[in-house]
This record gives structure tokens, C-alpha cells and sequence, in this order.
């Protein structure tokens, strides 16, 4: 299945007849996941209007060179570092007569000389432009730069010539886009993550919580979507920046985190429990903060709902990945939160060690399926993130 999960695609659409296909290039690329911005030159704006591809894209387009509105007025080096692709279709003989000779002398070509993506272009001209000398010498001089070249094909052309130099179709530039990339382990699969903890309110200015820095969740959405998945990260109150490419669902209390969590879950392939979810919660909320008359203050709590053994009792249950925190007798309580709530695989850890777990930037786990056990060392918990999403993901692919 094609996929462009989380990639991020830069369209520059240049002078030519074929920029109307520049329309069906961005829903093609949509239809594969990927996330677009356009660049169009001025020559390219007499054949297909800016608002239209805007439309299509879902972001302004992009044209002047010297944008006072972009961050330091530097546009072109914000879209090449944003882009992990850049991809021109169509590339006139013009355009890649300048990108051979290294100009840049508006935005688009600009940007192709900051760029240190991957670049492709997509030739579309005149058959007998396509065999003059001077333009196959510029594409063999992009190529051994490292530039795709993806087609032209042979065909009629819009002046009515019959040969090389017409734009390859939509969805096949998707496609040789998408070969740009390695595949991820995770992509074309949801994955929802649970992180932090969670509050539990006593009265309007008290609340039950816990340590959870929500770090270690963080990280494995990170992990994830780089791995290619379309990522949901519900979380509890953070001091954290939301991981790029992520679709963040911010709660506060574990029913509401319960809630959201069953919500998400449908369709998803993976659910990974990583957040410290309060065990109980105050039976009644006082309405008004409560006041210090008396020397002992008692609250009736009740057990919160098991947000992994609900997910895990699914009809349609994910593959479903529990957490445990611990501070005695690691694997035995890990083997049995596995087996009693029928999880695929549980990553313990000991958050009586104050150098790992709970607010520490490092972890060590201890990693527990049905089969056996594996020990991954203390490392940092952005490295062991990528690692367990790995593991799992292969676990997934064997299931």
C-alpha cells in the first residue's frame, strides 16, 4: 500500500501547460498520507491560480522570495528545513536549465539550493526541448547531483507534437515520491498512546495525582511517528512540547482519559498504556474549597476505571502494550498485570531508583511477553523509545 504517512512533501509548480495537474498531484499525495505546502513561480501562476492549490493543500501558497511575513523574512530556509521532500512538477526546461547551473534567484529555486532533502523533478516541455542537447545535458548534470528525475513519458502534447516530454500522471509521482523513503515499521497503522499523569479533584484548588513527568510516553509518540504511524498521544497534565507530526488529546482526570482512550481505540492497531493513571479518585467533589476547621480530614475514594484491560477487552482489541511501575519484585508483578489483563506485552520498570523512571531523562525496563523477558539496559528514554517501538512493531508484523 502506497504510503506517505507523516511526510511532509514541498510542491513547486513551475511555468507550463501541465500545472493544472499540479491540483490532482497534491489529493494524490494527500490520499498517501502526506502533509503539503506549494511553491509556485510567477510563470506558473498564469496557468493555475495560487487559491486553488491553497484549497487543495490546506496551506497558503508560497511565492516571494523576500517574504516580510515569514519568520526573519528567511522563507525559503523555513520550507527547506520543513520539507522532507521536494518534489517540482512540473519542472520546465527553464527551471532545470536554472537548478543545473545553481541559481536562485527567486524562492523556489532558493530553496532547492538550502535544501538537503531529497529532491525530485518532473520534466514536462516540448518534446523537441526534451531532445535538445543542452537540456539533456542539464539533466545529466542533476543527476549526478542527485536529483530523481521522474519520467516524462511519450504522448500527445497540448501544442500538438507526439513524443517524449509530457509529465508523468499524478499517481504515479506519488508513488516514485513515496520511494523516496524507506517504509516505516509502523506505516498505515494508528497507534494511540496514553502519557503523564492523571488528576483526581478533591475540591476546586486540590487534586490526587502522582510524579509522571510523561516523558517516556512523549518520547514513544515521537518514535512512532517517525516509524511512519498515524500517532494519537492522549495526555495528562505536562510540562511538555507536543511531538511533531502527533494529534494531542489534552485531559485532565482518568474518566476522561477512560473516555477517550475506548474512543480512539476503534480502528487503531496498537495501544500503548504508558500513563500513570490515579487508582482511585475522591467519591465527592466539594464544591468550595475545603477549609482547615478540623485536625483530620477523611475522603471516600472509588477505584477509577482499568483503561488497558477495557482496551484489551476490546471485540476488536489492538495490540495492546501495558506499563508498570514498580518498586519491588519487577518481573513477577509485570507477568501477572500480563496475564490478568490479557495484554500482548507489559515494560515494567522500578521507580524506586530515583535515576530512572519518574522524571528522569533515562529508563531502564524490563521488557515481558508470554514467552520470556528481556532487560534493556539504562539508556535515554528518546533511544529506548525507538527501540521498543521497533520491537513491537516487528512483534506486530509476526502476529
Amino acid at each position: 500500500m502506497l504510503s506517505l504517512a507523516n511526510k511532509r512533501i514541498l510542491l513547486g509548480v513551475t511555468g507550463g501547460i501541465a500545472a493544472y495537474k499540479s491540483a490532482e498531484i497534491i489529493r494524490r499525495l494527500q490520499d498517501a498520507g502526506a502533509t503539503i505546502q506549494v511553491v509556485m513561480t510567477r510563470a506558473a501562476t498564469e496557468f493555475i491560480t495560487p487559491l486553488t492549490l491553497q484549497a487543495l493543500s490546506g496551506n497558503p501558497v508560497h511565492l516571494e522570495l523576500l517574504d516580510t511575513e515569514a519568520e526573519a523574512a528567511m522563507g525559503h530556509i523555513q520550507l527547506s528545513r520543513w520539507a522532507d521532500a521536494v518534489l517540482i512538477a512540473p519542472a520546465s526546461a527553464d527551471f532545470i536549465a536554472k537548478l543545473a547551473t545553481g541559481q536562485g534567484d527567486d524562492l523556489l529555486s532558493t530553496l532547492c539550493l538550502a535544501c538537503r532533502s531529497p529532491l525530485a523533478i518532473a520534466p514536462a516541455m516540448n518534446q523537441g526541448m526534451w531532445r535538445n542537447s543542452a537540456t539533456q545535458a542539464n539533466l545529466e548534470r542533476l543527476r549526478g547531483r542527485g536529483v530523481h528525475i521522474f519520467g516524462p513519458t511519450e504522448g500527445s502534447q497540448a501544442c500538438g507534437d507526439i513524443g517524449p516530454g509530457r509529465m508523468s500522471e499524478p499517481e504515479d509521482l506519488a508513488e516514485l515520491t513515496a520511494d523516496l523513503f524507506e517504509t516505516g515499521s509502523l506505516a498505515g497503522k494508528k497507534v494511540v498512546i496514553t502519557a503523564g499523569p492523571t488528576r483526581e479533584a478533591i475540591d476546586p484548588v486540590r487534586y490526587i495525582s502522582n510524579h509522571s513527568s510523561g516523558k517516556m510516553g512523549y518520547a514513544l509518540a515521537e518514535a512512532a511517528a517517525e516509524a511512519g504511524a498515524e500517532t494519537v498521544l492522549i495526555s495528562g497534565p505536562v510540562n511538555l512540547i507536543a511531538p511533531d507530526r502527533v494529534r494531542i488529546i489534552p485531559i485532565t482526570s482518568a474518566q476522561e482519559m477512560y473516555q477517550a482512550a475506548l474512543k480512539e481505540a476503534d480502528g487503531c492497531q496498537l495501544f500503548i498504556a504508558s500513563a500513570a493513571v490515579a487508582d482511585y479518585r475522591p467519591v465527592q467533589i466539594a464544591e468550595q474549597k475545603i477549609k482547615k476547621d478540623t485536625e483530620q480530614l477523611t475522603i471516600e475514594l472509588v477505584k477509577n476505571p482499568d483503561i488497558v484491560s477495557a482496551v484489551a477487552a476490546l471485540p476488536k482489541r489492538p495490540f495492546t502494550v501495558g506499563f508498570a511501575a514498580e518498586t519491588a519484585n519487577l518481573e513477577n508483578y509485570a507477568r501477572g498485570k500480563l496475564e490478568r489483563k490479557n495484554l500482548d506485552l507489559v515494560i515494567a520498570n522500578d521507580v524506586s531508583d530515583r535515576t530512572i523512571g519518574f522524571n528522569s531523562d533515562d529508563n531502564e525496563v524490563l521488557v515481558v511477553e508470554l514467552k520470556g523477558s528481556e532487560t534493556i539496559p539504562k539508556i535515554n528514554k528518546s533511544i529506548l523509545a525507538r527501540q521498543l517501538i521497533a520491537k513491537i512493531a516487528e512483534m506486530i508484523s509476526n502476529d
